[in-house]
Formats: structure tokens, sequence, C-alpha cells
């Protein structure tokens, strides 16, 4: 049985929905520990201080890992990889990247770790000095973390190019394990530094589930500490755009949970559970449908352009035909969604509808955020960095700038902030300005998302004319499907006692698969093309 396991963990999966669904699956269990670990922090603790110390903590490892980390990412080094002849050059490349990797990230953390007391403060301004105190010890554990996940994402680009995608695949199951290990374990233990123990648990296990793959390939990295500085610099050119295109979008969040944490007690954690339930289907089709097309994006030179674009117009249909579906589900079902989800314990009415409120905002964004990782990619598989990079840093800087002009807006203008609050029916709950926070986020995705669109079709000769006819035609049936499980919804809440789980639990998958039913009997009458296709590799005959 072991032996069965390792063989399916180096297993090739070739086939762009194979690959998609096979990560979209893992992605979907990994995320159902996700859920699970937030209920059992939501059950424990409530939106409070402890939950609020506990996400502020991970914002300076969590920005380290993106800034640095970045520079060995996947995105960077697979075109050199897959581009890559000669075995042997391969590993002595691997090897000198992992020296100096070594070098600077155990470097970064070491200085973070004496400075973390200077810099929380400033950060997190709204903190008293006994929660400062406490998030200055959790961060400093948590600097691990980073440097674990940094070696992880290193081996991940090796096994990648390889198509060995069911370790990657497994990596986000094991550390969500380690973190809901630390919630039942470790607290009860060591108080709230158990916490950030489960945090270092989990990253440990997803670097660890790496080896057994990399060591049959025969690239287990070997030390070299006498650099190539020309093949560093190669690296870097390449990497320096990402990462401050992946570090800007890093700022953005920890200047939003900064702003949070001036707010009402609770704020810092209802934006990172709303954050973190928009980010399921994120992952699921963004990020799953990105990375298995990206290995073949990159084999694709210049002069290919035609089977290039041919296999960005494939993807791309896919993330907007599931994206637009599923983000009008989330709309629709948000209050039910988070009722499930973490509804129970000391996580009260208030703290459930203004979450459901904050998820519905984002969700506007969902196929926004899902195109720009694969736009950004398909950049990178081309070699161009520059362009994602400058877009990114606008739109970053225009989310800080609408939360600014909100947050005057919600002050000056009571119009404003009752009839957002009115929309979403949270008006008469306290703290309705934690809504700006996703509102400017998602504005400024749809910004990012517009210029690379715009510039894409620029760079690229891209026609969006495909791309179009499947947004609004999607579009189109899921707000019709949309208004369907409204009421459907209200149809159920006659027969069920929707104040308990299970009866929230069965109006919601009643109006789901009702909606769902619905919505794929319009799609095939439209003759949509992504649900016919949809069909046929149910039905085995594409790949």
């Amino acid at each position: 049985m072991i032996k069965n396991f390792f063989n399916l963990l180096h297993k090739d999966i070739d086939g762009l929905h194979k690959a998609a669904y096979i990560l979209g699956i893992s992605s979907f269990l990994s995320l159902l520990l996700a859920l699970l670990r937030d209920r059992l922090l939501a059950h424990s603790f409530g939106a409070g201080e402890i939950l609020d110390i506990y996400y502020a903590s991970f914002r300076i490892p969590d920005f380290i890992f993106i800034s640095v980390a970045s520079m060995v990412s996947i995105s960077v080094l697979i075109p050199f990889l897959a581009k890559e002849k000669n075995e042997q050059d391969s590993k002595e490349f691997m090897n000198e990247i992992f020296s100096f990797f070594f070098l600077v990230i155990m470097s970064v953390s070491l200085l973070i770790f004496f400075v973390t007391p200077k810099l929380t403060p400033l950060i997190f301004k709204g903190f008293s000095v006994e929660s400062l105190e406490k998030v200055i010890l959790l961060t400093r554990i948590m600097l691990l973390s980073p440097i674990l996940l940094g070696f992880s994402n290193f081996f991940t680009s090796i096994i990648q190019v390889q198509k060995k995608f069911f370790v990657y695949a497994l990596s986000p199951i094991l550390y969500n394990l380690g973190i809901i290990m630390g919630i039942i374990a470790f607290y009860p233990l060591w108080g709230i530094k158990g916490l950030a123990f489960g945090v270092i648990l989990g990253a440990l296990l997803h670097l660890l589930i790496q080896f057994p793959s990399i060591y049959k390939l025969g690239f287990i990295p070997r030390p070299d500490f006498v650099f190539h500085f020309h093949k560093i610099k190669k690296i870097i050119a390449l990497s320096l755009p990402r990462t401050l295109a992946l570090s800007s979008g890093s700022l953005v969040i920890l200047i939003l949970i900064s702003m949070a944490s001036l707010m009402k007690e609770g704020s810092i954690t209802i934006f990172n559970f709303a954050l973190g339930l928009q980010m399921v289907p994120l992952n699921i089709i963004g990020i799953s449908y990105s990375i298995a097309s990206f290995s073949t994006l990159s084999k694709f030179t210049i002069h290919q352009k035609e089977d290039f674009l041919k296999q960005i117009t494939i993807t791309a249909r896919y993330i907007i035909f599931w994206t637009i579906i599923v983000s009008v589900f989330f709309i629709v079902l948000r209050d039910q969604i988070v009722k499930i989800v973490l509804g129970s314990g000391k996580f009260g009415l208030e703290d459930i509808r203004l979450t459901a409120a904050c998820i519905a905002i984002f969700a506007i964004s969902m196929t926004a955020q899902s195109l720009i990782l694969f736009f950004t990619r398909g950049y990178y598989a081309m070699g161009i960095t520059k362009r994602p990079v400058i877009i990114n840093i606008m739109s970053s800087a225009s989310i800080v700038i609408f939360v600014l002009l909100f947050k005057k807006l919600f002050v000056i203008n009571s119009f404003f902030q009752e009839n957002l609050g009115g929309i979403l029916n949270v008006n008469n709950i306290d703290n309705l300005n934690i809504l700006i926070l996703p509102l400017s986020y998602s504005l400024g995705m749809i910004i990012n998302i517009s210029l690379l669109l715009f510039l894409f079709k620029k760079d690229f000769g891209y026609s969006l004319k495909d791309l179009g006819r499947s947004f609004f035609q999607v579009l189109i049936a899921s707000v019709i499907i949309g208004i369907v499980t409204y009421f459907i919804l209200g149809f159920f809440a006659n027969f069920l006692n929707v104040n308990t789980f299970s009866g929230v639990f069965l109006q919601s998958l009643f109006a789901g698969l009702g909606g769902s039913i619905i919505l794929i009997f319009i799609l095939v009458l439209m003759k949509n093309r992504e649900v016919g296709e949809i069909l046929s590799f149910v039905r085995g005959k594409r790949k």
C-alpha cells in the first residue's frame, strides 16, 4: 500500500483538463480542511482579540515568503527548466539557485526576527501593548514558515516541470492538517503559542511531502556556495518584477489588516475569514487552471504565437465559465455559506452577517482575480515580466486610494453607508466601515484585469471576441439562476428549521442543486460551448 502511494506521487499527469481537475479536486479537499480549520477557530475563539492577534501575526512572515520565496517560485523557474535539455546542467543550476536562496531567506528572516518589536507597533496601531507583545511572539515563531515554505516552493518547481501534480496537490492538504493540529492539540498545551506552532508543523509537512519525488528524480540539492553570478542575475532579472508585483499585493493586504486593527475588535478576523472563504473558488478554479496550463504555455516561443493564444483562449474560457457561476451562487448563498462554515460557538450572528456581506463584495471580483492569475502567467511564459508588475502596482495603489476615499465617504455621507448596508442587508449592524476593505480590494482587482486584458491584446494581437461571448452568455444565465436560487431558498425556509446547522445545510443544498440543474439546462439550450465540452469530457470523449 505504501509503495502504491509513492508510485501515485510520482505518476505523470498529461492533458490540461485532467491536470486541472486533479488539482481542482485536491484543492477542494485541501480547502475543506481549511474550512474545518476556520470553523474550529471561529467556534473556539469567535471574532475577537485572540484571532485578531493570530491573523495579524501572519502578515510579516507572509510578506517575507511572497517577496523572497518568489525569487525561486514556480513561475520563475519552470520556464528555465522546461526549455533545458541537459539534465546535468539543470541539476548544477538548481544546486546553485538553492544555495543562493538559502543564504537570502535565512538572512532576511534573521533580520526581521530582531526588528519585529519595532515594526509591529507601527503596523498595528489599534492593538494594546499586551496584544502587541503577543503579536511579536507569534510573528517570531512564524518566521520559520517562509523558510520551510520557500524550500518547498523551490522543490515544487522541479516536480511540476515533470508533471508530478499529485505531490503539488497533497502539499496544501498537509499544511492545513498541521494548523488543525495546532488548534486541537497545541493550543490546550501552550496557549496562543500553540496556534503558531501548528502553522510551523503544517509548513514542515508541506516541505517533507516533496522529498520522495525529488529523490526519485535525482534532484536532491547539494549546497554549492561558489556562485556564477551571471546565472543568478538571469533569475533575479526574471523574478524581480514578479516579486515586486506579488509584494505589492501582499503589502496591500497588510495595509488593509492594519486599517482593520483600528476598527472594532474582531474586524481583522472577519476580514480574514471573508478573504479565506472567497479564496475557495479562486484556488479550485483560477489557480488550478493557471498551474495546469503554465508548463504547456512555457514551451511556446514567440514564433508560436497562434498556438500560444489558442491555449490562452481555451483556458480563459473555462476560468470565466466556472468563476461567474460560482460567484453568483456565493452572492445568493452568502449567509448560508458562512453559517455552515463558521456559524457555531463564539462566532455570533452579527459576525456571520458582516462576514457574509464581505464575501458578497469579494465575489464581485472573483472572475477578475482568477483571470489575473492566468494572464499574468501568460506573460511570464513568454518571458515578459514588466507589464504585469506595472499593472499590479497600479491596481494595488488604487486599492489604497479607494480605501481612503471610502473611509471619508463613510464619515461625511451616511447615504453611501446606509445604501451599501441596505443592499447587503446589514444596515442595522455596527462596524459597517469594515465593508470598505473588500469593496476597495474588488474594485482594484477589476481595474487590474481591465488593464491586463487591454495590454495583452495590444502586445500579442489577442482577440477578446471569444472571451466576451463566453462571459456574457454565462453571466446572463447565472444571473437568471441566481434569482431562481434566491426564491428556492425562500421556499425551503418554510419547511426547514434554518436556525439549525442541518436546516441551513439542507436549504443550501436543495437551492444549490436546483439552481445548478436549471443552469445546465439553460446553458444547453443556449448551446454554450463550455457546457458541451465539459459534458463530452465527462462521457470520456475528450481529455
